[in-house]
């Protein structure tokens, strides 16, 4: 089978979409497929062309088997709303005309978050007259007016229009949560043309390992019961409730030894940057984003990994993929999540559900996962145990039979997620 994936995130970048997009087209690859990839130059998420890439209008590589076709776009930081609009559609507008160049596929995919690229990939497939999938990884825009970037206008309500002719016009959906395909199925969308592959982690990278001695003497972790946030600091995120939480403990007896990690970058990082050193917050810090292969490095510095969602009822439908990561790195999780994730972290047992954007709470889990040893080890097992259920190798597999199935003409659409058991 012949694949054509349009994706705005790709390796090097290390979000959530570039990962679960390279991983699912590497093991396409490896199954004897063949899948080209149309993506930007890497800039994600700080609007910042990477070192050994350029900007140009047509660039091709090939990684580990995928071809990847790379297109001029607006390159904008992932924060302003206009600006990243307007980077959007210029990827749309680029992957549209770089297609022709690219290929006779069985299938085109488009992924979301936003969906200009299913857009794209929609009139790239009726160019070329094969199926159109649209990969849902969030309900946008509706998202949009959940962190507060937007209201309700008659641009979103245009916006929502374009959205539910995408969803009626795929050959299939992939979503990412169950959650997702019961508001698509609510808005009147079939529920037999949509599936789910949840996202997971790749276990021949993201596995336990000791404590990075070069990193921990470089921060000055020695010591210390070290809890942290990595990913996206973005207006979804909320993250002022670890600096509240910060604030807090080291007020404790034993203060001192509580240390907090925040990497990655985002629209609100200079802000928390800010309001730490406000704070005279000396047990926070703040690490820049960094290249894909060194993410392991960072994650085996955390005792605790902090999941965190603003308190609002759509994220109760969204899976954090770092989630997974923590799981095959065996690092217990203090999940401030409502919702599907929730349900997954306490099926599992991979780690403690607090409340959004409560501070409170989520001093008690902590201190409760430093002070309660026994505790803290069966959480380690629990996620060692839960991340083979979420292998990426598998959820590849489960992706590819659903495309083969459409690009056959089928209607049968399975259910895929990382762990049938227990449901």
């Amino acid at each position: 089978m012949k694949i054509l994936f349009l994706t705005d995130n790709f390796p090097p970048e290390v979000n959530a979409p570039a990962s679960r997009t390279f991983e699912h087209c590497r093991e396409w690859i490896k199954s004897g497929h063949h899948v080209t990839v149309i993506t930007c130059a890497p800039n994600f998420p700080k609007g910042e062309v990477y070192e050994g890439y350029k900007n140009r209008l047509w660039q091709t590589e090939i990684m580990d088997g995928i071809k990847v076709i790379r297109v001029w776009t607006y390159i904008a930081a992932n924060e302003g709303f206009a600006k990243r609009i307007l980077d959007y559609v210029s990827f749309m507008l680029s992957a549209i005309l770089a297609s022709p160049f690219a290929g006779r596929p069985d299938l085109v995919i488009g992924t979301s978050p936003q969906f200009f690229t299913a857009c794209a990939a929609y009139v790239v497939s009726r160019l070329k007259r094969v199926p159109f999938v649209f990969e849902l990884r969030d309900i946008w825009p509706e998202s949009v007016k959940a962190v507060g970037a937007m209201g309700d206008s008659a641009v979103i309500r245009f916006f929502e229009k374009i959205e539910m002719f995408l969803y009626r016009k795929a050959a299939g959906i992939v979503s990412v949560t169950e959650s997702f395909k019961r508001t698509l199925i609510e808005r009147g969308i079939d529920g037999e043309k949509i599936s789910v592959v949840t996202n997971g982690v790749d276990s021949s990278r993201f596995q336990p390992m000791p404590k990075d001695a070069e990193l921990v003497q470089r921060y000055g972790l020695e010591g210390k019961f070290v809890s942290g946030y990595i990913g996206t600091h973005g207006m979804a995120h909320a993250l002022e409730t670890i600096l509240e939480a910060a604030e807090r403990v080291r007020r404790f007896e034993n203060g001192d030894q509580y240390h907090f990690i925040l990497l990655g970058h985002g629209a609100r990082k200079e802000a928390l940057i800010e309001k730490a050193k406000q704070m005279q917050l000396e047990n926070v810090i703040f690490i820049d984003s960094v290249p894909k292969e060194e993410v392991p490095r960072y994650w085996s510095l955390l005792d605790v990994s902090i999941i965190h969602l603003k308190k609002t009822p759509l994220f109760t439908t969204v899976i954090p993929s770092k989630l997974f990561e923590c799981m095959g790195m065996g690092i217990p999780t203090l999940h401030g999540v409502a919702g599907e994730s929730a349900e997954i972290v306490e099926r599992e047992g991979a780690g403690i559900v607090f409340e959004p954007e409560n501070a409170d709470e989520l001093i008690e889990n902590l201190v409760k996962l430093k002070e309660d040893g026994d505790c803290y080890r069966q959480l380690q097992e629990n996620c060692l145990a839960g991340a083979k259920n979420y292998d990426r190798t598998h959820l590849a597999g489960a992706m590819l039979d659903i495309l083969n199935d459409i690009v056959d003409g089928g209607r049968k659409v399975p259910e895929v997620m990382g762990n049938q058991e227990g449901k």
